[in-house]
């Protein structure tokens, strides 16, 4: 019996009654899997998914020992005027969205400073508060490509191409650098070969591609896999955003979950052995979609 169809079907019955508008639908169950598809299957924007994919970057770089996620910031952007406080930001501050730096959200943000980099570091620092900013991955990406080039290559090379995901287009800002919080055009059956990937902390057949942990509990410096949900930080009140690690927000239930905007889902259940990945056009649904999914899969046994 394949056991991720029972999910699948459970999963399309709860997209169809909420109306959410997704594309397409792939369950991950042990080894099963079982797909879904309401419209084209064709590559689309998976926005904030992209965020993880640069945090299982930067493990891979610090696993080679060119980078530490402990290091400052200005260590890596030596070049650049940091502002009151900055020089104690770490690569790791900017992933987890601590760098305690105000930069509200723009659609043109790339493009509405000369160097958006500068820009953001350029800003004072309240301390380790949360702040949700694209701009934030931005500049960890950029800080990243000062270590090991550029990192749309450096991703397709050592992550996306040995997980067979070829060919992939990243949105890049006016200085050529990947947008690196969104902008990574994906297939869902794409995405969910990343979230496989994060089930299997950071294995796929049978290499071991993104570092975990040296043991189930305790981290090595480079282990992004592991710290993408354990390694949380308070993001607010609001359930299923109150805590955020690298990249992975905490929830709904026993779930974590990759979120990118207008409905893209990751969700993983350690307990399930299941990986549930949603594409779709819909901002508003999403967070009932998303505990719906959850309720699903804490029903599997």
């Amino acid at each position: 019996m394949n056991r991720a169809v029972p999910v699948l079907d459970d999963v399309v019955r709860q997209v169809e009654r909420t109306g959410f508008r997704a594309h397409g639908l792939h369950v991950l169950v042990g080894d099963d899997t079982a797909h879904h598809h309401w419209s084209a299957d064709v590559r689309r924007d998976v926005h904030s998914i992209a965020k993880g994919v640069v945090v299982l970057a930067a493990g891979i770089a610090a696993d080679d020992g060119v980078l530490s996620l402990d290091e400052p910031v200005g260590a890596l952007l030596p070049d650049v005027v940091l502002g009151p406080g900055v020089q104690d930001v770490t690569l790791r501050h900017l992933l987890t969205m601590t760098s305690g730096i105000d930069m509200p959200w723009s659609p043109t943000e790339t493009s509405d400073w000369p160097d958006l980099a500068r820009e953001f570091l350029g800003r004072p620092t309240a301390g380790r508060s949360f702040q949700y900013a694209n701009a934030s991955t931005y500049t960890a990406a950029r800080a990243l490509g000062a270590r090991i080039g550029d990192v749309g290559s450096f991703v397709q090379e050592r992550l996306l191409g040995p997980l067979g995901i070829e060919d992939v287009r990243w949105d890049r800002c006016p200085l050529g650098h990947v947008v690196a919080g969104g902008g990574l055009w994906l297939r869902t059956a794409e995405v969910a070969r990343i979230g496989r990937l994060l089930r299997d902390r950071g294995a796929a057949d049978g290499r071991q591609l993104v570092p975990a942990a040296v043991d189930g509990r305790q981290l090595v410096p480079a282990a992004v896999v592991d710290a993408m949900h354990t390694d949380w930080v308070v993001a607010g009140s609001s359930p299923s955003y109150d805590h955020y690690a690298l990249a992975g927000w905490g929830g709904p239930g026993r779930t974590w979950r990759l979120h990118g905007a207008y409905g893209q889902l990751v969700l993983l259940d350690p307990v399930a052995d299941a990986v549930v990945t949603l594409t779709a056009d819909d901002h508003e649904r999403a967070d009932v979609t998303a505990a719906a999914v959850a309720e699903v899969l804490a029903a599997v046994r």
